[in-house]
């Protein structure tokens, strides 16, 4: 069992959203609960009351009542909240709890300087952009494509979209052009909206080229609006319009078009790292509602907030962070590199705009680890009361260093859940003891559960990730899925009628839950299961490794199979023996002789999506064959370039392995 780092305060129901909740359930549903775990149960239980109160006790404004809660309840096809018609954006732009002349929006970066949006100017903008649409012809269901970063312009541009019941998709605009078309061309936008470039660091990228092909690659696009971002006196690409062009000023009043709860509101992607990536929908309805309860009732976020992840607008944490004004909270937006000049650089910003809840990924926090940073005496973080931390399993030594270093008061929650349900599904609440290395909770409304080889729910073991109860944020479906074909092949086909999510998880006698990889990027050894998050946690413990990746190459004739180590060494380094001896016993000591690897080699780079994630899956493919182009799109990678260590090593190996 981990160490107890931070215990509720004994006042928490007083201080909390999740506290208020509890007294208004109490009030006027006439529902008491002693505990978290109680209020969990129930909630996953009665699908119908629980989301039906989240409803009521957030005053969701809706142009026409639901006339049920949920009418169909099987996974696929649960159909939520019949009758009602809605916006998303009239919902965020409601922003409760704030006047007009309140900051909601602060944009800060390394391309421009610092922009502040009030409650009233995010309205006006918003209003400008919708007209600015709908002269361009933007009706409800048209697709609109932002290649923008995380800039005001590109979540004004979201809500006017949202606002007209057009469908918004967002690239970032570090995505190389065939990432975006292949993502694009699914959809098909009408309205193209481009940076013409921007500012990593202090590297100025040109992306006037990326967006041309794009453009040329995209022929149901009618219009093209670049954003002049690196260059403001920069001349407009031919045919294209202006930002100013589509935010004029205009008589036109912000008007919402009312929808049903399940109308498209945004496509995400599933990473791409394989394939065509997945165009996920997603709903008005189904993410106001869980974004409401995640902000308000997990985050605890509300009117004295700022709240900041560190995201692009290729991850769904963007989007998950710009519904922060539907709870009140003003957001706090990045564009850049967040190592520079240094890793100090996010804690830094953090301070300067009084940052409440600041939430980033488990890699940024173990690279501040790494690096001996201690951000409380490089900036003022006393309004910090929550740090996020998602992407990848955070270890135990991650929540001791942001105790040790940030903040001894305020509450780490690790949380996963990904982009097909845009939020996380496990995570934290005030009402909750933080451990070392613990998710705390499964989240209020998702019926997670650890299944075992033979489909039995299991505790304190290890097991697949499933959601066996319907939650509003799943899938309207896959773009161009009409049959749902697609939809069923990625979630239901192992587990008929239960979500399969493809990670393994323990879940413990208490709640507590801890995520050791993907599924599908298991370590199999002599038929017992190794998650891969574990034995990263060990190897990049030890000061000389940087990065590493795992991979277990299975064998055909039913063997042990390989273990294969690479990893990237600190500067000046190079790998030999006693350095893999070194490796080898603490993985021994640490994890189980199981764990050792036959061979360990130095690469330069480990692969990862520009969201950060390792490409386990890819490196596998590519070393048992796969040509590198059909294992990975390189375009939505970081570092594409380092998979060409992979398939040498792969082509080394064939060749070393031919018989005479």
């Amino acid at each position: 069992m981990g160490d107890v780092l931070w215990t509720p305060p004994a006042d928490v129901r007083e201080r909390s959203r999740i506290g208020d909740y509890l007294r208004w359930l109490r009030e006027h549903r006439g529902l008491d609960f002693a505990d978290y775990d109680a209020l969990w149960q129930w909630s996953v239980t009665d699908l119908d009351t629980f989301w039906r109160s989240i409803w009521d006790h957030f005053e969701v404004v809706a142009h026409t009542p639901p006339t049920a809660t949920l009418a169909e309840r099987g996974m696929p096809g649960a159909r939520w909240f019949p009758g009602a018609t809605l916006n998303y954006a009239e919902n965020v732009l409601r922003m409760p709890g704030r006047v007009d002349d309140d900051p909601v929006v602060l944009a800060h970066g390394q391309t421009r300087a610092p922009v502040t949006l009030t409650a009233a100017e995010l309205r006006e903008q918003v209003r400008r952009v919708s007209a600015g649409l709908r002269r361009l012809g933007v009706t409800a269901g048209d697709r609109v494509a932002a290649y923008a970063p995380n800039i005001p312009e590109t979540y004004v541009l979201l809500l006017a979209t949202a606002s007209l019941g057009a469908i918004f998709s967002s690239c970032a605009p570090e995505f190389g052009t065939r990432s975006v078309t292949d993502r694009w061309q699914q959809i098909e936008p009408t309205v193209l909206v481009a940076v013409d470039g921007y500012r990593y660091g202090d590297k100025p990228v040109d992306r006037r080229a990326e967006v041309a092909a794009i453009r040329a690659a995209l022929p149901s696009v009618r219009h093209t609006v670049s954003i002049d971002y690196l260059d403001p006196e920069g001349a407009l690409p031919e045919g294209a319009l202006g930002w100013a062009d589509l935010a004029a000023p205009t008589d036109e009043p912000l008007t919402f078009t009312p929808v049903p709860f399940d109308h498209p509101l945004y496509v995400l992607y599933s990473s791409g790292t394989t394939g065509l990536p997945k165009p996920i929908v997603h709903g008005h309805g189904g993410i106001l509602l869980e974004h409401l309860k995640m902000l308000a009732l997990h985050h605890d976020l509300g009117p004295a907030d700022r709240f900041f992840w560190f995201t692009t607008t290729g991850w769904m944490m963007w989007n998950f962070l710009v519904s922060g004004p539907a709870v009140g909270a003003a957001i706090v937006l990045f564009d850049g590199n967040p190592a520079h000049p240094d890793l100090g650089g996010l804690w830094r910003l953090a301070a300067e705009t009084g940052t409440t809840y600041l939430g980033t990924s488990a890699p940024f926090l173990l690279a501040c680890r790494k690096a001996g940073l201690v951000p409380r005496e490089i900036a003022d973080l006393s309004a910090l009361r929550g740090v996020g931390s998602t992407g990848a399993p955070l270890p135990a030594e991650g929540f001791h260093w942001v105790y040790e270093t940030v903040g001894d008061q305020l509450q780490l929650q690790s949380l996963s859940g990904g982009t097909d349900v845009c939020t996380g599904f496990v995570g934290g609440v005030p009402l909750l003891p933080v451990y070392a290395g613990e998710i705390a909770c499964r989240a209020l409304g998702a019926k997670v559960e650890a299944r075992s080889a033979d489909g039995t729910p299991v505790i304190g073991e290890l097991g697949e990730l499933v959601i066996t109860e319907p939650m509003p944020s799943m899938p309207v479906g896959f773009w161009n899925d009409p049959a749902g074909t697609r939809y069923r092949e990625a979630y239901f086909d192992v587990y008929p009628g239960v979500w399969r999510h493809g990670d393994w998880i323990t879940i413990n006698d208490r709640g507590g839950c801890v995520i050791t990889g993907r599924s599908d990027a298991t370590l199999n050894r002599g038929g017992v299961r190794l998650g891969t998050a574990e034995f990263y946690s060990v190897v990049e413990g030890l000061d000389e490794v940087v990065d590493s990746v795992v991979v277990h190459l299975e064998d055909d004739e039913g063997g042990a199979g390989e273990l294969l180590l690479f990893v990237v060494l600190a500067e000046g380094l190079h790998l030999d023996d006693p350095m893999r001896a070194k490796i080898c016993r603490e993985l021994r000591t640490a994890l189980s002789p199981r764990h050792v690897p036959d061979e360990i080699h130095q690469v330069r780079a480990v692969p990862r999506t520009l969201s950060a994630k390792k490409l386990e899956v890819p490196v596998k493919k590519i070393l048992t064959g796969t040509p590198v182009d059909s294992a990975a799109a390189k375009g939505a990678l970081a570092n594409p370039e380092s998979l060409t260590a992979f398939a040498a090593f792969a082509q080394r190996r064939a060749t070393d392995n031919t018989p005479a």
